[in-house]
């Protein structure tokens, strides 16, 4: 086998030479690649930027597999001595795992569904029996698909209205590009279907119709087209082709299965077309037509849709609109926009409304009965908290079931009697090894450069194993802090049993809920975007003195953690205070944001433009100019850092990373280890089987314990 030169020289600078006579001697350390420099410059609004390592973007050139896995081969030889304590870890990871066990079953139709996992076995195995008690029957093994695959993800998982038919689709490379397929539950066959490319599906309820949704070739979903079951694709009817590319479309059913939706968003603005799921050779019928900065969402009950909308203002409102004419001028308010109150979603149902609403950074749910319009909220028991609306696929129930945890409580299922108004636990995840009294949560406050206050979730191992009791103000701690800050999206406050190393070892955990998330409205989301991005930024640097200054998290020992988005986090405060963190894990890391963002032909970017701005303005250049990693990286001391990325990831491209790690090496001035880790078969997650990801999971927390001195 011919070895690419890169590699070679890399494997070459690692081999260990021959023993001197003096063998006490010392080993040489492992010597990083150098990533060649191709002259390239960029010009845009008068200013001329330098990106020798452009080269890296073209993944067809073997030359840039052979430095990535020449880089992975010197993040091997650094970590080598680590490896002990990454089988000690793995071993701690695995022991907090009920590797053969099973979800709780939800109703569908004459169906009780649920899966389950196996010892030994990578993957979900998907089942069913029929209601209310019969024989198992496997709808979809995993592990079966995943044999000879190096990844292995499912999308879609739906049922036909009789029950007899699945439609599902798989990934098989981690590029999120799913193939469709159709199952019949009867005879445990496929169908001829295989439907390239597609990103949401749906059932007519006729048995034999599914709309579905494919990407065009900048990875949006475009077009939503009509298939008759056992017809050629070729005759799939085009329902809707979306023109505007700030636009994804996708294809939906109400609970009620009286209507199915479909919906065309970009990231400020919405619309939505309505057909009856009994006339799927309809038409589809304009809900309201999209506006600037208009978002809405459609649901159905009896006579009448209901509509979560931010018209009226940024935190959303409720209304109700008949069927039969559906547009603005209908519109009836049922819940008002508040201030201090974001609503989040809805759960409806035959006789009562769900709302998930969001008041002081933290979750609630209120129920309504929609016959007495009487209203009430569920209580629950922790400062910090997480709660979602679980599988729900009954319309006509009292009966609403919500998932529930915590940073210490493990994913719990109940079931909420909506007129009874009690809780039911269904299930709580069992955690071998695990003692909640032993840990403790709270919520901090730290405040901004410009005053404004900034929620951040702690979770510590509060019992120590000798007995003694800790709290925040016995510290300070070695800590790590995460964050993300970006898309409106809100950092749950959930359990992760692969915390526990880091808190056994006395780690404090913190997750800074920054702008540019929406744990404090849309207005923290705004606040946090465009030409305001930067206070992402500051407020997590913030949060970081915070935590200093209050003797919680102890300088020298404080490492911070983000992934994609949150990995841009990562390049740019390291940027602008290296001196504050001594170490950063990046996960797939946005940190090319200006030289992504300025291409237009690389997937998702023009439709990120609501996000993030077009650099082709001048005003919006210039912010994005100011905070971009890889443009920003300066002479000097950083931190020590691993990188961690994917070659066949789609959201961002493995280029970003490797581009960043190759010029930082050419300017940083201490000798901390940089690091850059390329999962070679994976996608935006990492690594699929449960297994390999704790292998992963392993190899970071190795990697931190070892920069704060708690490699045992």
């Amino acid at each position: 086998m011919k070895i690419p030169s890169l590699l070679l020289a890399a494997l070459m600078s690692m081999t260990t030479l021959p023993a001197p006579a003096d063998e006490t001697a010392p080993v040489p350390p492992p010597v990083p690649p150098v990533a060649r420099k191709v002259d390239k410059v960029l010009t845009l609004h008068g200013e001329s930027r330098s990106d020798p390592y452009a080269w890296l973007r073209d993944k067809p050139n073997p030359e840039v597999a052979a430095y990535l896995e020449a880089e992975n081969a010197y993040t091997a030889a650094v970590m080598k001595p680590t490896e002990p304590f990454q089988g000690a870890l793995y071993a701690e990871l695995l022991g907090h795992v009920k590797e053969t066990d099973l979800s709780v079953p939800y109703r569908e139709g004459d169906w009780l569904y649920y899966f389950r996992t196996e010892k030994g076995k990578q993957y979900r195995i998907y089942c069913r029996k029929k209601f209310p008690e019969g024989p198992e029957q496997v709808t979809l093994d995993l592990n079966e698909l995943a044999k000879g695959q190096k990844f292995m993800a499912l999308g879609r998982y739906a049922v036909s209205d009789d029950g007899n038919l699945l439609a599902y689709s798989t990934d098989n490379t981690g590029f999120r590009q799913y193939t469709l397929f159709v199952k019949d539950l009867r005879a445990n066959a496929l169908w001829p279907e295989r439907i390239e490319k597609t990103t949401s599906a749906v059932w007519a309820a006729d048995n034999m119709t599914l709309l579905y949704t494919v990407e065009d070739a900048a990875k949006r979903p475009y077009r939503v087209y009509r298939h008759r079951l056992l017809e050629p694709q070729t005759a799939d009817v085009l329902v809707y082709e979306e023109k505007d590319e700030r636009f994804s479309v996708s294809i939906g059913r109400t609970r009620s299965r009286a209507w199915l939706v479909l919906s065309a968003g970009s990231h400020t603005t919405s619309e939505a077309r309505v057909l009856k799921a009994d006339t799927p050779a309809g038409a589809f019928t304009v809900v309201a037509p999209r506006e600037q900065e208009h978002e809405y969402e459609v649901d159905h009950r009896g006579e009448l849709f209901y509509i979560r909308t931010n018209s009226g203002g940024r935190n959303f409102r409720l209304v109700t609109a008949p069927v039969e004419s559906p547009g603005r001028a209908n519109w009836k308010e049922i819940v008002p926009h508040r201030e201090g109150v974001m609503l989040e979603d809805t759960d409806l149902f035959a006789n009562h409304l769900v709302l998930h609403e969001r008041a002081n950074g933290l979750p609630r749910l209120t129920i309504t009965n929609l016959t007495t319009q009487a209203s009430h909220g569920i209580a629950f028991p922790e400062p910090v908290y997480a709660v979602f609306s679980d599988t729900n696929r009954v319309f006509d129930t009292n009966v609403f079931r919500y998932g529930y945890q915590s940073l210490v409580t493990p994913s719990s299922i109940f079931d909420y009697d909506m007129d009874a108004k009690t809780s039911k636990l269904l299930k709580e995840q069992e955690v071998p090894g695990y003692d909640r009294t032993l840990y403790a949560s709270e919520r901090l406050w730290a405040t901004a450069s410009d005053g404004t206050k900034i929620p951040i979730s702690v979770v510590w191992r509060a019992k120590t194993a000798d007995g003694k009791t800790r709290s925040l103000k016995d510290g300070p701690f070695p800590a790590l802090l995460g964050g993300y800050g970006s898309y409106g999206i809100v950092i749950p406050d959930a359990f992760n049993a692969n915390r526990l190393p880091l808190l056994d070892r006395g780690v404090v955990v913190a997750y800074a809920h920054i702008r540019g998330g929406a744990e404090m409205g849309k207005k923290w989301h705004d606040d946090g975007k465009m030409l305001k991005k930067k206070n992402t930024f500051t407020d997590f640097i913030a949060s970081a003195e915070f935590l200093v200054a209050g003797k919680i998290a102890a300088k020298d020992r404080l490492v911070i953690s983000g992934g994609s988005a949150g990995g841009l986090l990562m390049g740019a405060v390291t940027n602008m205070r290296p001196d504050l963190f001594h170490a950063v894990v990046a996960h797939v890391p946005f940190v090319d944001v200006l030289n992504t963002m300025s291409d237009s032909t690389l997937p998702l970017t023009v439709g990120e433009y609501e996000e993030w701005g077009n650099p082709a303005k001048k005003e919006e250049y210039d912010v994005i100019r100011s905070y971009s990693p890889y443009e920003n990286l300066r002479k000097g001391a950083y931190p020590a850092m691993l990188v961690m990325t994917s070659f066949n990831d789609s959201q961002v491209f493995y280029h970003e990373p490797a581009k960043y790690v190759a010029r930082l090496r050419t300017l940083k001035t201490d000798a901390n280890p940089l690091l850059l880790k390329t999962n070679m078969a994976a996608g935006h997650g990492g690594a699929s089987g449960r297994y390999d990801a704790l292998h992963e999971t392993a190899f970071e927390w190795a990697f931190v314990l070892g920069q704060i001195g708690l490699a045992k």
